[in-house]
């Protein structure tokens, strides 16, 4: 059982920024051997992908709303994936979930974290 922690959520104000933390743990995971994503949800919309890494040093994909603003990184020794979110905006605003995905697809090696409420307001 993989078990994701996700800290650094919290209320700011448009244009700030928040750097979100993934802790990734459990017997035998490797984080080299999983895609590590971010996705966001509200109460009105689908829980969507924000940021996607591969892998270290691998491919990056961002939803377009937060291209230019958000960046996603991880350090594979340290079992840690992390959101940079800068000049935030309102509609940001939602609960944070890190997601990791063996490079397999195999579902039973899809884990994800409890979430971080992430709250943009003036």
């Amino acid at each position: 059982q993989v078990k994701l922690v996700e800290s650094g959520g919290g209320l700011v104000q448009p244009g700030e920024s928040l750097k979100l933390s993934c802790a990734a743990s459990g017997p035998g995971f490797g984080m080299s051997n999983y895609a590590m994503s971010w996705y966001r949800q509200t109460p009105d919309k689908e829980r969507e992908l924000v940021a996607r890494n591969t892998r270290l040093y691998g491919p990056t994909d961002y939803a377009d709303s937060v291209k230019g603003r958000f960046t996603i990184s991880r350090d594979d020794v340290r079992g840690e994936a992390y959101l940079q979110m800068d000049n935030l905006k309102p509609e940001d605003t939602g609960v944070y979930y890190c997601n990791a995905r063996h490079w397999t697809n195999d579902d039973r090696k899809n884990w994800w974290g409890q979430g971080t409420q992430v709250t943009v307001s003036s």
